[in-house]
C-alpha cells in the first residue's frame, strides 16, 4: 500500500488539495479530524485536556471552546507543547486505526493529511511526501483574511509551525499554491498522475493483496512440502 503524506502550513491549502485527492476516490486519513474526536466532550483527551489547561477552556454545553483554547497555545510554546503531548497518543491510535480499515478494504493508494507530519516524525512511514506551499506574505495575508484575524494572532499562529521553506526542502513533490484555483488544479493533475502510478514490488507487498498472495504461496508451499513427504514414504 502507498501512504501519501501530504502536509503544509496554515492558510497554504492543504485541505483544498487534500479534498481534491477525495474527489479523485483517493482516500484520505484526516489529522485534524481525528484530532477533533480526541477533543469531544468526554473522552480520554478532553478530560486530560480539561485538566491541565482548567474549565475555562469550555463553552456553556461543555464543549472544549477551540478558538480560546488555539489562543493560548499559539501563543505559548510551553502549553503547545503540553497539549500534543496530551492528545499525541489518542491521534496517533486513532490514525493507526484508520489506516487499517482502509488496508482491510484494499485501497493501494491513501493519503495521510498530517499538519505535523515532519513534527510527529510520521513522515518516515509515507512516500511520497507532498508539501503544499506558498510564500510568507500570501500566507499571512490568506489566514488574516480567512480568520479575520490581526496581524500579530495571524503572525503567532504561523510562527508556532515548521516553516513551509523547511518543509518544502524534505518534500517528495511541492505544490506551489501562491497561484489561482485553475493554477493549483493543473499543478494537482500532474501530482494526481505521480501518485497513481503503478505500486512498487514492496508497496504491493505491504497491501492486502500482496499480504494475501504471501499467504497463499506460503499455503501452498506446505500443500506440496506435504505432498513431496508423503510421496518419499511411499
Amino acid at each position: 500500500m502507498r501512504m501519501v503524506g501530504l502536509t503544509g502550513g496554515i492558510a497554504s491549502g492543504k485541505s483544498t488539495v487534500s479534498s481534491l485527492f477525495n474527489h479523485n476516490s483517493i482516500p484520505i486519513v484526516d489529522a485534524d479530524v481525528i484530532a477533533r474526536d480526541a477533543l469531544k466532550k468526554g473522552s480520554g483527551g478532553y478530560k486530560k485536556v480539561v485538566a491541565e489547561f482548567g474549565p475555562d477552556i469550555l463553552q456553556d454545553d461543555g464543549h472544549v471552546d477551540r478558538l480560546k483554547l488555539g489562543r493560548i497555545v499559539f501563543s505559548d510554546a510551553s502549553k503547545r507543547q503540553l497539549l500534543n503531548r496530551l492528545l499525541a497518543p489518542y491521534i496517533s491510535s486513532g490514525i493507526f486505526l484508520e489506516i487499517s480499515k482502509l488496508w482491510i478494504k484494499g485501497h493501494k493508494v491513501i493519503v495521510l493529511d498530517i499538519p505535523l507530519l515532519f513534527e510527529a516524525k510520521l513522515d518516515k512511514w509515507t512516500k511520497p511526501i507532498v508539501v503544499v506551499w506558498v510564500d510568507p506574505e500570501t500566507q499571512l495575508r490568506r489566514l488574516m483574511e480567512r480568520d479575520n484575524s490581526t496581524e500579530e494572532d495571524a503572525r503567532n499562529r504561523i510562527s508556532a509551525q515548521m516553516s513551509l521553506d523547511l518543509k518544502k526542502s524534505q518534500a517528495n513533490i511541492v505544490i506551489d499554491n501562491t497561484g489561482s484555483l485553475q493554477d493549483l488544479q493543473e499543478r494537482f493533475s500532474e501530482v494526481l498522475s505521480e501518485v497513481k502510478r503503478p505500486l512498487t514490488w514492496t508497496e504491493f507487498w505491504l497491501s492486502r493483496d500482496g499480504a494475501l498472495s504471501a499467504l497463499l504461496g506460503v499455503i501452498m508451499g506446505v500443500v506440496v512440502v506435504k505432498k513431496f513427504h508423503a510421496f518419499s514414504s511411499l
